[in-house]
């Protein structure tokens, strides 16, 4: 169940969704109109949040037996307060920007419930800006970062669930205090490899309306790889963006891969 909730918008096909300001933040505008309702939602404390950036329903979420798993792309400090009042868990993922920045740029080709993204060159200045939903990068993995020490927080990272999935699941296990058999690790991580789930109904958005989400633009589960951003960026952009996230992350420690060797 999502902190964020597009489901009221009604779309024709042909227009956009609007996107207002909430804090500072870019967001959809229905997240907006409900923000009183977002940032007073109630936490349980065995309430399991997992948490990311984009390309990484509040009254049903209410409504759901515990113990509840919950899903929001909503920054640090905008997560509602009764997540850590309730000192709930959550697990936090975070991809390398160059190929968030991509998979986030297609993924607002194909979706209407966000804005058009404009060509790659326009796009790729807005996210260095952090003119996006849900805002910048940066911002909402150095937020997180810093809260982890101070909440229960697993900090994940997509590269690593990419080159070593079986390990990572373990992380998970054990951080929501399960003990799996290997057998049972095996299967998981077999169905929720992304050839797997890119054919599962359940997690490729492919009952969603064409209006809404146009996999012929481009799929919801695209490539799912490790460096493809090298496929878009230039070597001016690439330039541009290492000279910009080397300012950005200089008061961070947090180190990531952009691709593999």
């Amino acid at each position: 169940m999502a902190l964020n909730k597009m489901e009221d918008f009604k779309f024709d096909g042909t227009e956009r969704l609007p996107v207002d300001y909430v804090k500072g933040i870019l967001q959809p505008t229905p997240t907006c109109d409900m923000w009183d309702q977002i940032w007073n939602f109630q936490a349980k404390s065995d309430d399991l949040l997992i948490a990311t950036y984009p390309k990484a329903g509040l009254d049903q979420a209410n409504e759901m037996p515990s113990p509840r798993t919950l899903k929001t792309h909503l920054p640090i400090h905008l997560l509602p307060p009764s997540f850590i009042e309730k000192n709930c868990k959550i697990i936090y993922v975070a991809r390398n920007p160059k190929d968030n920045m991509v998979s986030y740029y297609h993924f607002q080709r194909m979706n209407k419930a966000l804005p058009a993204p404009g060509t790659w060159e326009e796009y790729f200045e807005n996210f260095l800006a952090g003119k996006v939903c849900w805002g910048s990068w940066h911002d909402h993995v150095k937020g997180w970062w810093k809260a982890k020490d101070q909440h229960r927080i697993l900090y994940l990272f997509y590269e690593d669930v990419k080159k070593n999935p079986k390990h990572e699941i373990q992380k998970v296990a054990e951080f929501i205090g399960k003990n799996l058999h290997d057998e049972v690790l095996d299967k998981i991580v077999h169905h929720t490899s992304f050839d797997v789930m890119k054919q599962n109904p359940m997690a490729n958005y492919s009952s969603i309306s064409t209006k809404i989400m146009n996999h012929t633009v481009s799929p919801f589960m695209r490539k799912g790889t490790v460096g493809d951003w090298k496929n878009h960026f230039t070597v001016a952009q690439n330039e541009r963006f290492n000279e910009d996230y080397e300012k950005k992350m200089a008061d961070t420690n947090i180190t990531f891969h952009f691709q593999f060797s």
